[in-house]
This record gives C-alpha cells, sequence and structure tokens, in this order.
C-alpha cells in the first residue's frame, strides 16, 4: 500500500454508506481495511463505489464461531470500524470490551446517527433527521420556501464518514503518547452541528440577522448566488469581496450601468434582477470562458458527470477511473507519500481464504469454517 497511513490495519464491519465513506477515506490514504461481510449478502447499494480499495471477508458474525474471526483480526488491528446501531456489536461479542480485552490498543470506531447515548440513541433515523435536529437542515433554501435537502452529504458523509476518519486519526495519535486505544463516538447530529459552527458565530456577531434565504451565504445576497444562463443552465456567482465584485460587473457588462448598491439589503431585489437579466443573455459556457482568467469568481455549474472532463480538474487529476467508473480521486494530496490509484471494490468474500490464511488459520480450520457456513 501507498500513502500516508500505509501499515495501518483497519477491521470494518459492513454497513451503510457514512462509515464506508470513512474506511474509503482512510483506505485511500493507504490503510489496509479488510472489511467484513454477510456470508450471504451482496453489497448494500448497487454500483457502490465506496467500497473501493478493500479486501473483503465473508463471515457470518452472528454464530460465535464468526465472532471469534473478527477477534482473532482485530487482535492484528489498529481500527475498527462499525456502523449499528447502539449494543448491536455487544449482543454480537464483537462490542468494544471484548475486542478491546484482544487489543488493548484498538481504536474502536462507532458511527451512529444519534450517537450512543441520549433519549434518540436506539431511534431509527437518517441524514435529513440528523441535520434537522442539528440545526444545520433550517438555514438551507430560499426565501419565503421550505428548507432544502442538500443530498445526503451534511449528515451522512460530511458530520458522518469524515469526521469518524477524523476521530480515528486523533485517538491513533493520541494512542502514541499512552499506548492504550479507545472509544471513538461518532453521531451524525453532532457531525452536522459542528459543520454549523461558523453560523453560530455569524449569528451571534448580528452578521446573519435575517430568515432562510436572505442572508450573506444562503443564496439572499445577490453577488452570492446562482444564475440561470441562456440555454437554460446556470453559473454560480461568489463576488463577496469589493475588488472581485468589480471585475464581475465589468464581465457581466455592467460596471458602468449604475447599478444598485450592493451594501443596502433593501437594494438587494433590484440588483439581483439587474445580474439576472445580464446572465440570461448567454449561454453558460460563453459566460465561463468570459470569466476565464479573472478573479469575477463566477463558475458554471457542472454536472457530476461534466466535472471530470473540464482543463482544471482534469489537470489537477481531481477524478480517476477505477474498473470502468469514473468517480473522485483520493484526497487530500501529499507530497512524500501520495496515495496509489484506488483499487476495484471487491466482491463479498473475495479475499476470505486470503485473509484467513494471512491470520494463520490452517487449511483444515478454513475448510470446516467453509462446511458449517460460518464463512462464505
Amino acid at each position: 500500500m501507498a500513502g500516508p497511513l500505509a501499515g495501518l490495519r483497519v477491521v470494518e464491519l459492513a454497513g451503510l454508506a457514512p462509515a464506508p465513506f470513512g474506511c474509503m477515506v482512510l483506505a485511500d490514504l493507504g490503510a489496509s481495511v479488510v472489511r467484513v461481510d454477510r456470508v450471504s449478502g451482496g453489497t448494500a447499494v448497487p454500483g457502490d463505489v465506496l467500497g473501493r480499495g478493500r479486501r473483503s471477508v465473508a463471515v457470518d458474525v452472528r454464530r460465535p464461531e464468526g465472532a471469534e474471526v473478527v477477534l482473532r483480526l482485530v487482535e492484528r488491528a489498529d481500527v475498527l470500524v462499525e456502523g449499528f446501531r447502539p449494543g448491536v456489536t455487544e449482543r454480537l461479542g464483537l462490542g468494544p470490551a471484548h475486542c478491546l480485552a484482544r487489543n488493548p490498543r484498538l481504536v474502536y470506531g462507532r458511527l451512529t446517527g444519534w450517537g450512543q447515548d441520549g433519549p434518540l440513541a436506539d431511534r431509527a433515523g437518517h441524514d435529513l433527521g440528523y441535520i434537522a435536529l442539528a440545526g444545520a437542515l433550517e438555514p438551507i433554501g430560499r426565501a419565503g420556501g421550505p428548507p432544502t435537502v442538500p443530498l445526503n452529504l451534511v449528515g451522512d458523509f460530511g458530520g458522518g464518514g469524515l469526521l469518524l476518519a477524523v476521530g480515528v486519526l486523533a485517538a491513533l495519535h493520541e494512542r502514541e503518547r499512552s499506548g492504550r486505544g479507545q472509544v471513538v463516538d461518532a453521531a451524525m447530529v453532532d457531525g452536522a452541528a459542528l459543520l454549523t459552527t461558523f453560523l453560530h458565530g455569524m449569528k451571534a456577531a448580528g452578521a446573519w440577522p435575517g430568515e432562510r434565504g436572505t442572508n450573506l451565504l444562503d443564496g439572499g445576497a445577490p453577488f452570492y448566488d446562482v444564475y440561470a444562463t441562456s440555454d437554460g443552465r446556470y453559473v454560480a456567482v461568489g463576488a463577496l469581496e469589493e475588488k472581485f465584485y468589480a471585475e464581475l460587473l465589468v464581465v457581466l457588462g455592467l460596471a458602468d450601468a449604475g447599478v444598485p448598491d450592493r451594501h443596502d439589503p433593501a437594494q438587494w431585489p433590484a440588483l439581483r434582477a439587474r445580474i439576472a437579466a445580464a446572465v440570461a443573455t448567454r449561454t453558460r459556457d460563453e459566460w465561463a470562458e468570459l470569466a476565464a482568467g479573472t478573479d469575477a469568481c463566477l463558475v458554471p455549474v457542472l454536472a457530476p458527470e461534466e466535472a471530470p472532463t473540464v482543463p482544471h480538474n482534469t489537470a489537477r487529476g481531481t477524478f480517476v477511473e477505477v474498473g470502468g467508473v469514473t468517480q473522485p480521486a483520493p484526497a487530500p494530496r501529499f507530497d512524500r507519500t501520495p496515495a496509489a490509484a484506488p483499487s476495484v471494490p471487491p466482491a463479498v468474500g473475495e479475499h476470505t481464504i486470503e485473509v484467513l490464511d494471512d491470520l494463520g488459520l490452517s487449511a483444515v480450520e478454513i475448510a470446516e469454517l467453509r462446511r458449517a457456513g460460518v464463512i462464505g
């Protein structure tokens, strides 16, 4: 493995998107990740690329023999990651007490929606509910309309999987001093709340005074918004600073047009109308070409399938092809220990024999586990 985490060994109990994303980040950066899949299961999401860079073993962890296989993996691991409801791994004999008894240096990463405790800890939920309760959903949307669903990026991936990876790395750093592992309780409601920290500060400072969709960074300001072009597509305008706004007006042909004062929110509707009318005179790509080489902060709004083709992303290798599927490349970048190209997601149980052989199980033991249906 290449990357700054080369040599780090992670055991992942297979689950849905947030925890796999966190483990994908670790694998992208060089960690050796073994995913423990169900014996009878396929991938949770068809075409899911979050499983890239792994090896897969298929184990029936509901049986004591299967749990023992996982504990054998834990003995040699640095990290275990699970994304089940509180208490599930304890009932399987794979909870923190069981695992840390086998490996006191283990970092045990747990990712849930509501956390390991609290009144909602044992309740079902999804991204939208977590960000709603965290106060992250209400500010997103247009004035006079309902909150806008921001995909499942804020709770599942930003506040969930990514914060889980940060927590795991922090615990590993602390282990270098103490020599001891610990449990990382990553909750999507906590992570989504953390992502709104700047918003709480702006509100406290009086810099976010209005309702949804009327403020500086929520589409309320006409110089920080999205506008339709003549071909029915869009450009994003983010000219917050004076010098960038001045360049924007030049690109739009409004520099000497006597536009309304951007510093007076009462004039924002009129200013928005002027910008919208100007943008509507050209296509998205024509505006992108006009703004190229300037600091007007006008950028084309690209569909996911378009993003890999633009010159900047191509030059940086922001996207890669893995197994015939174009997808984002590992990030961030490192000058001395760059990450390798990700490998394709494994088939369920593809590496079962290989991994168990690495653990030192004999051919007879492996055959018996297979005969009993413990592995697949």
